[in-house]
């Protein structure tokens, strides 16, 4: 990767961060006159800049070709498509598993005040996407895909992936330290404990998916994914087409018998990471 600057990785990423920093507090400030259109007017304000900006701004201050770096100016293949919707519904049993597993997190009862002010905050996050899931109508649906869906998986895989992970890719650590260190970031910012680690491990598979195809649209397809997909569910269960539990609680043994699905919705899913790695190595 070609650089403009000789900056080391330490100031790079100060850098990134800062202009992630002054784009929030401009958001921020810009969102208090948006948020008279709405939850997603402000979330749109604020993924644009507060991720997508500072995303490509760092990245231009850094290498003389951004968007190649960033993996923008490739197309993803349909073998990456398919592999990521595949991914999506194989992993589902197994995902559902590990949140109901993170949920159950107690800390030891010196920390309670602690635990109780995560759990306070969570509640809050929860309210905030019970509104924004509040849609009833395919006309409240469309937009709400298009900014839950598609601008959050959109803004989030440019600065965690296309410039946080490829800048650090350009330094000694190894491409697995830095998928891991990354996707640990990325779970870490959303301030929500009882939710950490599968949030983290979705961020390892979309660190992965970019190191092995080096296009970042693959990742930002499975964000959306995965994002879209609780936004329609969240539709069809306000309709009462589904029920509210509908597809959160497959792999959840309902009687507290031995979780098989999960477990081998988990087995599947590395399997199928595994011998995605080795398709996309042999055609590099």
């Amino acid at each position: 990767m070609e650089r403009k600057t000789t900056m080391k990785l330490s100031s790079r990423l100060l850098v990134l961060l800062c202009l992630m920093g002054l784009g929030l507090i401009v958001a921020s400030v810009i969102s208090i006159v948006a948020m008279k259109y709405g939850l997603l007017t402000m979330i749109t304000v604020q993924d644009v800049l507060a991720f997508i900006v500072p995303a490509v701004a760092a990245m231009a201050i850094f290498y003389r070709k951004p968007l190649h770096v960033m993996g923008l100016d490739r197309a993803p293949s349909w073998i990456a498509i398919a592999i990521v919707v595949a991914f999506y519904f194989l992993s589902l049993p197994a995902m559902n598993w590990i949140v109901k597993f993170n949920e159950s997190f107690s800390l030891p009862a010196s920390m309670s005040g602690i635990e109780q002010m995560m759990r306070s905050l969570e509640d809050s996050a929860a309210e905030t996407t019970k509104a924004i899931l509040d849609i009833h109508t395919v006309w409240e649906l469309i937009p709400c895909v298009l900014v839950v869906g598609l601008m959050a998986g959109l803004s989030e895989e440019m600065v965690f992936r296309g410039a946080m992970l490829r800048t650090m890719q350009d330094s000694r650590l190894g491409d697995h330290a830095v998928v891991w260190i990354v996707a640990i970031v990325f779970s870490a910012i959303h301030m929500q404990f009882f939710g950490f680690i599968p949030r983290m491990l979705l961020g390892v598979w979309l660190g992965y998916l970019l190191v092995w195809t080096r296009s970042l649209w693959v990742p930002i397809l499975a964000h959306t994914l995965n994002n879209s997909t609780v936004v329609v569910m969240s539709y069809l269960s306000n309709r009462g087409i589904v029920t509210e539990d509908f597809g959160d609680s497959l792999g959840l043994p309902s009687d507290g018998s031995f979780p098989w699905l999960a477990i081998v919705s988990l087995i599947a899913s590395i399997a199928l990471a595994i011998a995605t790695h080795r398709y996309f190595q042999r055609k590099t």
